[in-house]
């Protein structure tokens, strides 16, 4: 019988029988695979898709290509796919489009690759739009996915794109990407295909098959990029795990207003207070949220704004909680008023939060007192040792005006260190230097994880993100470490 490279989201009990236990499914479809396969099994509202499983990366590294079996086990479960989402993959006249995201055992936020809206080309743009009767909305996916081609598969700069976009931007006198036209966004897409053409050499693919081929490539290819590797370095993961690939139907919460999309967790995960904690955007795509490029509203007002999506979410959020018997860090979109979930996964906290939550949960007869004291690491202790500011300081400071800038601290400690303004730099400085180093930036970023490494603290000028933030980390670099969001 065939080697199995690739499993429906509602073949979970299949990836138990091979697996032996949960354990191993985790290990073999990845955390963000087992968490949208168990939810499916759950009823919970997932969009169909597929796993291709870590074996499969593993083997993909080993010789460059996928291993014997795994692309024709990947068209056979994307017409599966189609026939659940009732669309087809490259036509036109009902187009199905599919994100290609990453997934390994254990999280590693923000370190690996995404490519959204795959399956645009040309021809299907012109087909959505007639479709949708929303060309502002299909302009702009399609953007999207150029500049994600370009940046994840050919691994060229953000900069390359960002920068034109500014420019435009600023000459039509915009501030906000929501004040962006359909003919804005028309115009912008003719000039990412001009600077992925002068990059590349070569035009964008056209071919869907080809826009999913080498998607999942790249995905497999950054579970070995420095920033994935820094991270496992920081966080004692084995490089030996692989990563996942999960092909799932889009669901766009850049639709208009009735659209968002958004993250969460289930308790604050810097205090381990039981308040859902978390941000959304409307009229949005996920990674608008994470990597900061918007400023996000609390998640809690979304309730006024749509009020069924919400209640819902925070039915479900609250069941899968008590499933994980763990705090869960969750994605959703909402595509004209119906909630998708798109991942949980049990979150990462700051060492304070770990013993308020382990504690809480015992209390609350989710866990055991045993589980409770298990949850708390070596490193968590250890942590909750290292400098803090005195309250009394503080408090003397705030009375004198002492304080030569304030702000949110995002994870706690104190912190000193010279100041630098780019990753690179800061690695640089810390490593070759033995300087004691602070970042600053305006937002941080997945792509500045070395430079947070190599940091004592960083300081940021706008929000800083909780995905970006590799809390609970196994390794002392990150003990140290102070947030400051001005």
């Amino acid at each position: 019988m065939a080697k199995k490279w690739v499993y429906l989201f509602d073949e979970v009990a299949d990836a138990e029988k091979y697996a032996g236990n949960w354990e191993g499914v985790r290990g073999l479809l990845g955390g963000k695979g087992s968490g949208l396969a168990d939810m499916t099994r759950a009823g919970v509202p997932v969009p169909p898709g597929f796993t291709v499983t870590t074996e499969a990366c593993n083997e993909f590294r080993k010789t460059g290509n996928f291993p014997e079996g795994q692309w024709d086990q990947m068209l056979a479960a994307l017409k599966v796919t189609e026939k659940k989402a009732g669309k087809t993959f490259g036509d036109p006249t009902n187009p199905l489009l599919v994100s290609c995201r990453s997934g390994a055992k254990f999280s590693m936020p923000g370190m690996m690759n995404t490519i959204l809206n795959i399956g645009l080309t040309d021809e299907v743009v012109q087909g959505m739009i007639k479709l949708t009767g929303n060309p502002r909305f299909v302009w702009d996916s399609y953007r999207r996915l150029i500049e994600m081609f370009g940046t994840t598969v050919f691994n060229l700069d953000d900069e390359v794109f960002e920068e034109p976009m500014a420019e435009y931007k600023a000459k039509k006198g915009y501030k906000l990407d929501t004040e962006m036209t359909a003919e804005d966004w028309k115009a912008l897409v003719a000039t990412f295909k001009e600077i992925y053409k002068q990059h590349i050499k070569s035009d964008f693919p056209q071919d869907v098959y080809k826009q999913m081929e080498l998607a999942t490539k790249a995905v497999f290819e950054s579970w070995m990029g420095k920033k994935a590797v820094d991270y496992r370095k920081a966080t004692a993961i084995s490089d030996d795990l692989g990563t996942a690939v999960n092909i799932v139907t889009m669901v766009f919460g850049n639709m208009g207003e009735d659209s968002g999309t958004g993250v969460a967790f289930t308790r604050n995960p810097s205090t381990g207070n039981k308040k859902m904690m978390g941000e959304y955007l409307l009229n949005a795509q996920g990674e608008d949220v994470v990597a900061g490029i918007r400023n996000a509203d609390p998640i809690e007002q979304l309730g006024s704004k749509m009020p069924e999506a919400y209640n819902q979410f925070m039915d479900i959020t609250a069941k899968l909680e008590k499933h994980y018997k763990d705090m869960q860090d969750v994605e959703f979109t909402i595509e004209r008023g119906k909630l998708w979930m798109l991942q949980t996964r049990n979150a990462k906290r700051t060492a304070k939060a770990a013993i308020k939550i382990a504690m809480d949960m015992a209390n609350e007869g989710l866990i055991s007192k045993e589980d409770a004291v298990l949850r708390v690491s070596f490193s968590d202790v250890d942590t909750l040792l290292h400098p803090q500011f005195d309250d009394a300081a503080l408090k003397a400071a705030e009375k004198t005006g002492g304080f030569f800038v304030k702000g949110v601290n995002a994870s706690p400690g104190a912190a000193v260190g010279q100041i630098y303004f780019d990753a690179n730099t800061s690695e640089r400085m810390a490593k070759e230097e033995k300087q004691k180093v602070i970042m600053v930036r305006p937002f941080t970023k997945p792509d500045d994880v070395h430079g947070m490494i190599a940091s004592q603290g960083v300081l940021t000028s706008e929000a800083v993100h909780p995905h970006t933030l590799p809390w609970s980390p196994a390794s002392s670099a990150f003990h140290a470490w102070w947030v400051l969001q001005l």
